[in-house]
Parts: C-alpha cells; sequence; structure tokens
C-alpha cells in the first residue's frame, strides 16, 4: 500500500473515496448540501462506526465523499484517531476502490498514519492464494493547508507502525520457520539494513560464559539457543544513560517435561513475542534517532521435551552464579530472562526493561486489555507509563510488596523457578526477576495476554498484536 502525505484543499483530492471524521453533533454542513438534510433528518449523528457516503459529490474531484462518524470531539485523542484510521482502512480493504483519502489534523497526522500502516497488516502470509477483496493500494493522509514540517510527525508515525508490524511479522511465524537460528538472522538482518551493530552468541559461546539456566531450557530440542545483542549508539548521547531492552524469545513453548495441554499449544509460536517487540522497537529507534545509547538483548530457545530435556527437580546454575530449582519446566521464560539480566548488567546498562509472555497469570488478573508491569523504580515506571498514555498502549501496574518474595523458597537451591502456591503467579514471578536485577532500575512487562488477538479489533487484524514497541520508541525519543 502507497501511503502519502497531501495539503491540497479537499476538493481538489483525487481518490476513490475522501473519508472525513465526523464528531456527534458537529455535521460539517458547509461541506456539501446533503450534509444538511442528513442533520436535519438526525439520520447521521457521527456516533463511531456510523458512515454515509455521497456518491459523485458536486465541486469534489473525488468519486465518493464518506463521512466517517468518529464520536465526541472532546474524546477524540490520537488514540482514537490512530483507531478510526485504521478502522476506516480495514472496512475499505474489502471493497472494490484502489485509493482512499483521509482528512485529519495536524496534531493527529503521526496516529493516522500509523492507523493506516498498522490496519494494511494480514495474517496470511503463508497463504499461497491472498484475499481477491482486498484491493486497496493507495491511502493519502489530508492535512488541508497544512504546514510542510508536518512531514516529520507523518514519517514519525509510519516508522513506528512498521516497527510494530515487523513484530508482528515475527511473532506471527511458526515454530518450524522461525526457530532461534533464524530469528537471530532476521534481527541480524534489520540490523544491518538500519544501521545497528549486531551480535549473535551461539551454545559453545554461551557455555563459556556460563548461561546455565538459559541453556537448561534448550537442552530439550534439537535447535540450538541464540541470544541476540542489538546495539544503538546516538552520535551524542545523554551521559549516564544506558537503556537494555531484554525480550524473551521462546520460539515454541511445549511446556518440556511439564508438558502443556494439546488444546491451543498451536498458539505457542507467540511466545516470543517479548523478543520480537525488542527488535521492532529497535527499527523504530534506528531510523527515529533518540539521543540515549539503547542496546536490546534477546534470548532465543525451543522448550521441548527430548531425551535430553531439563527435568522437574533439577538444579540450574545462573550466569550470575545464583542457583534456581526448576520445579516447573514450563516456567522456563524466567530462566532465559535471568540470564539475560545478568549479561545486560556486564554491558553497563543503568536501565533495564525486559517483556515476555511470561504468565497465564496476567491474564487471568488483567484479561486482554492491560500489560502487567512491575518495578523496583518508581521514577523510571512513571516515564514508561507516561509514553503508554501516550501511545494508547495500556498498562496497569502491580504490586510488587517484599512479602511475595516470601513465596519463592527452596530447601536445595537459592530459588525456586516458581511458588508453593497457586496465587500471585505473575507477581512472584516478577519476584523471581526482581532478585537478578540487584538495584538496577528494571521494569517487567507481562505481555501474556496483550500480545496475541483472538479476535481482530480496533482497527487490527487478528494474530499478533506486537504491543509495546510504540510505547518503547516513544520512552526512548523523550529520554532527555
Amino acid at each position: 500500500m502507497n501511503l502519502t502525505l497531501s495539503f491540497s484543499q479537499l476538493a481538489k483530492i483525487e481518490a476513490d473515496a475522501l473519508v472525513v471524521p465526523v464528531f456527534e453533533g458537529v455535521l460539517p454542513v458547509k461541506l456539501h448540501p446533503w450534509i444538511a438534510q442528513l442533520e436535519a433528518s438526525g439520520e447521521f449523528k457521527g456516533k463511531k462506526g456510523e458512515t454515509e457516503v455521497i456518491p459523485q459529490p458536486e465541486g469534489f474531484l473525488a468519486k465518493r465523499l464518506v463521512l466517517a462518524g468518529a464520536g465526541k470531539e472532546s474524546a477524540f485523542t490520537g488514540t482514537e484517531a490512530r483507531k478510526w484510521a485504521a478502522t476506516v482502512v480495514r472496512s475499505f480493504k474489502s471493497k472494490a476502490l484502489k485509493s482512499i483519502a483521509l482528512v485529519t489534523g495536524s496534531e493527529h497526522v503521526a496516529f493516522v498514519a500509523e492507523g493506516v500502516v498498522l490496519a494494511d497488516w494480514e495474517a496470511d502470509a503463508h497463504k499461497s492464494k491472498k484475499d481477491p477483496s482486498c484491493k486497496l493500494e493507495a491511502v493519502a493522509v489530508v492535512v488541508p493547508g497544512g504546514d510542510p514540517s508536518l512531514e516529520v510527525a507523518f514519517e514519525r508515525g509510519r516508522i513506528v507502525a512498521e516497527g510494530q508490524n515487523l513484530t508482528r511479522d515475527l511473532a506471527n511465524e511458526p515454530g518450524n520457520l522461525l526457530p532461534p537460528r533464524v530469528l537471530a538472522e532476521r534481527a541480524r538482518q534489520m540490523a544491518a539494513d538500519n544501521g545497528l551493530q549486531c551480535e549473535v552468541l551461539d551454545e559453545t559461546k554461551m557455555r563459556e560464559l556460563g548461561f546455565g539456566a538459559l541453556l537448561g531450557v534448550s537442552q530439550g530440542s534439537a535447535e540450538p539457543p541464540t541470544f541476540t545483542i542489538l546495539r544503538y549508539e546516538p552520535a551524542q548521547a545523554v551521559e549516564g544513560v544506558h537503556l537494555g531492552l531484554i525480550g524473551k524469545g521462546v520460539t515454541f513453548d511445549t511446556g518440556g517435561i511439564s508438558i502443556k495441554p494439546s488444546e491451543g499449544m498451536e498458539k505457542m509460536k507467540y511466545d516470543m513475542s517479548g523478543g520480537a517487540a525488542m527488535i521492532g522497537a529497535m527499527y523504530a529507534i534506528a531510523r527515529l534517532k533518540p539521543s540515549v545509547r539503547i542496546t536490546a538483548f534477546i534470548p532465543s530457545v525451543e522448550n521441548m521435551p527430548g531425551s535430553k530435556a531439563q527435568r522437574p527437580g533439577d538444579i540450574v546454575t545462573s550466569l550470575a552464579g545464583k542457583t534456581v530449582e526448576v520445579l516447573n519446566t514450563d516456567a522456563e521464560g524466567r530462566l532465559i530472562l535471568i540470564d539475560a539480566i545478568t549479561y545486560a548488567k556486564q554491558q553497563n546498562c543503568t536501565h533495564l526493561i525486559d517483556a515476555a509472555t511470561l504468565t497465564g497469570a496476567i491474564a487471568v488478573a488483567l484479561g486482554s486489555v492491560n500489560c502487567g508491569a512491575f518495578t523496583n523504580d518508581q521514577p523510571f515506571m512513571d516515564r514508561l507509563l507516561e509514553s503508554s498514555r501516550t501511545q494508547g498502549e495500556k498498562i496497569w501496574q502491580m504490586p510488587m510488596d517484599d512479602e511475595y518474595k516470601e513465596m519463592l523458597k527452596s530447601p536445595y537451591a537459592d530459588l525456586p523457578n516458581i511458588s508453593g502456591g497457586r496465587y500471585g503467579g505473575a507477581i512472584t514471578a516478577a519476584k523471581f526477576l526482581e532478585e537478578w536485577t540487584e538495584g538496577t532500575p528494571w521494569i517487567h512487562l507481562d505481555i501474556a495476554g496483550v500480545a496475541w488477538l483472538d479476535e481482530g479489533k480496533a482497527g487490527l487484524a487478528k494474530g499478533p498484536s506486537g504491543f509495546g514497541v510504540r510505547t518503547l520508541a516513544d520512552l526512548a525519543c523523550k529520554w532527555r
């Protein structure tokens, strides 16, 4: 799909459809005579989801003038503008139109551009025949009489959405086509294309360094593990700050010896969504060029129940030297993350954020609406929450009281990888990770409930959501 920015007057826009957002009680009656009649009759009010088509509108070059309800003007934030644009684009993709133009205000240019790019994504990469009804070829974002300086915001929106779509592409890949070595290669190619440094540690190097927790998880698979490092070095970096982004990259998760039920296991290809989010965020960061130094770490394994697989009761020694009793091999994500956290600290990262499809417990607590967030540093968390609000990615801060740590006890090792009880599973998982931060400012994002859409919504197709890319890119760009 070709996406462009236009500053032309509405009457001069050539497109199969010119789409104008209309707010409740604020119909643009001067735009076309027919709109006054719609207002008088009450048949169109501008509510969300309402549309009215005026064919061959007199005085316009566009073949159709489409009024698309946008709800209350006072509630039309950037997030709502993104949803409005994405919903419009997805609705027109199934129609016999090749080009549309979306009208917006200057304050929402980036959000509308994001919405268009996100709406264009489909989960059908491996279908031999694509849906022939999807014929939309060109979309113009129109700001009548706008300032050319808006090109910067427009490009920012496009770049961030491309990073989110890259994340969705990766998370959508089946386990047979994206084992750890392929995920590492995809990251390496992205880095080469965008001016990032990339290093990949193989199994031999990780064994030499002492990645005992990660290697314990990977030993049941014929596919070797990888540890990918992506580095962004700005020309003039903020002093004293080195942001580390850590993403769980389990390319397929059977649960290991503690095997999962077969129902829904096919979706476990998305268990590398945290790693994919960091690759997508680094794509956006490389192009937006923030002033903070950033390194991403993607530990990647398959969790399989092979003859050499880790057993419940095994004890592993992590990169930090602490020992872990593996009570449940399906609690593998936290094992690969603790070695990544330690390695990131060894690389002198001053602030850490990890993203992982870590626990089903977070989905029980928050459903598919909010991501759960945990921290040992409130000012750092406040920065992230501000970016999440700006970008419309819902994040809910969870408690981290010391009492939850008391649920993690082992008579045989420093810590068990799960608590002994059934309650507070997302929190005890976070408390487990916190042990390896050793006071470094850190945020854990449990994205298990939000990384996958079982049904399409808000202009996004069913499948991986690409959650986290927008927030992380915004956080990086605002760091001063």
